[in-house]
């Protein structure tokens, strides 16, 4: 039922203007419409920039196959994930040539990832039958995310990661006028997803994310640790605010990808009052 309640509203906002469905989003999140002229909050700031950021110029960066240019310019193309093939629709795809284990994702938006482990189990119809529905899905009406406006649709294969443990933290770093100010780390993203926050000197931040409850086991810091943070000193270097993504494989770090408009606004940072404490980093 929710997921049909779901297909609905995205139906609906679709064909919605651009600030109806952010002024809706931001009272779904704050109780209260978007303060177009003095917005307070994170989620608020990025609601605005979402309608007054000139956020197209940013397409580039968020498409995550040409992205990979900017990466091999900034710090190298050791730190990218390998590439196995990109296409331009499922009907490309030659399955008995691509490895056991591989991801196959689509480069524009934001969720459109197939991880396969076991490539004998995978139902081959059934997956380009969801991949040419995301191919044809124009991404950027939905959440009003111009960013994602320009991007050419691709599906690329990446070569599947994680550690001896079986894992793969995402390391998701929140810069502010080129400088990473604190990182959120993701777990079990795709079974019991929870999320903590460390500031750049690895203490641990009293901050919730409204929707996901904070990882309690113990998180060591990275060995390599400085230098995730040289890399995403690097490719934050020229923007106001920008998240920028990586993952670390047993001291291995590779490049995620490049958000401006982390989880579309909607999701407030708890208590409030850091939530307004890390907005006023984002100057508009």
């Amino acid at each position: 039922m929710k997921e049909i309640i779901r297909k609905i509203y995205y139906a609906i906002i679709k064909r919605m203007p651009a600030k109806w469905v952010i002024n809706i989003e931001n009272f779904k999140t704050y109780k209260r419409f978007l303060n177009e002229s003095n917005p307070e909050y994170f989620g608020e700031k990025i609601q605005w920039l979402k309608l007054y950021g000139n956020l197209e110029k940013y397409s580039d960066y968020v498409d995550k196959y040409v992205v990979r240019d900017y990466i091999k310019q900034t710090i190298g193309e050791e730190y990218l994930i390998p590439l196995i093939g990109v296409y331009s629709n499922s009907s490309e795809i030659d399955y008995s040539k691509l490895p056991e284990k591989f991801v196959l994702k689509i480069n524009n938006g934001s969720g459109f990832n197939i991880i396969v482990k076991d490539k004998d189990k995978l139902n081959i119809k059934k997956t380009n039958k969801k991949l040419d529905k995301w191919m044809s899905n124009k991404y950027y009406k939905i959440k009003k995310e111009n960013q994602y406006k320009n991007v050419k649709n691709k599906i690329i294969c990446e070569e599947f990661i994680n550690d001896k443990q079986g894992q793969l933290l995402d390391y998701k770093f929140f810069c502010f006028d080129g400088k990473p100010e604190f990182v959120k780390i993701d777990f079990d993203r795709f079974t019991d997803h929870k999320v903590n926050f460390y500031d750049m000197k690895w203490n641990k931040i009293d901050l919730r994310e409204f929707g996901y409850d904070n990882y309690n086991g113990n998180v060591e810091k990275p060995a390599n640790f400085e230098e995730m943070i040289y890399i995403v000193e690097k490719l934050a270097a020229q923007f106001n605010f920008i998240r920028v993504d990586l993952y670390n494989v047993d001291g291995k770090i590779y490049f995620g990808e490049l958000t401006f408009t982390p989880a579309s606004g909607r999701h407030a940072f708890l208590p409030l009052e850091m939530d307004k404490k890390i907005a006023e980093g984002i100057k508009i």
